[in-house]
């Protein structure tokens, strides 16, 4: 778990972390949002986080001190909270095809039609988000966080 170092299993990111939340799912981590469930409780979290296996991430001592598999991030700004977790052993590099919905969570499959409205002639190709429909594809945004991932 995460909470040992190695950030390989599911995490929970509470109400303070939703930009990072979208930058770890980028990076094919299962990053549940606390604010996407409509959570706000620590209790709530905690409960959460201990039935499904997630280690949360949180900025809140108090919470991180009463939830044994956790991680207390103590910076503010995403890149350094992203280097906090760089530092904990947490892989943070994009994945060659995006497997996650950075607005959801959710998996991402081939989309069809392969080049929908809206979509740039220059994608090579393109995902649907299975659970919101959201697309995506490697563009600039892909190229800036990667960017960002690799100054770490």
């Amino acid at each position: 778990m995460a909470g040992n170092g190695d950030g390989d299993g599911p995490l929970l990111l509470d109400v303070m972390l939703g930009t990072l939340a979208r930058v770890l799912r980028m990076c094919g981590y299962d990053a549940a949002y606390a604010l996407d469930r409509g959570v706000e409780d620590d209790d709530r979290l905690r409960e959460i986080a201990a039935r499904e296996g997630r280690t949360l991430l949180t900025r809140d001592e108090e919470l991180a001190r009463r939830t044994p598999e956790s991680v207390l991030l103590r910076t503010r700004h995403v890149d350094d909270q992203l280097a906090e977790l760089d530092e904990r052993g947490f892989a943070l590099s994009l994945p060659n095809e995006p497997e996650r919905c950075a607005s959801c969570n959710g998996r991402l499959a081939d989309a069809d039609p392969p080049h929908p409205e809206h979509v740039p002639d220059d994608a090579e190709r393109v995902w649907r988000c299975v659970d919101c429909g959201q697309r995506y594809w490697t563009g600039s945004h892909w190229d800036d966080v990667r960017a960002r991932l690799a100054s770490l």
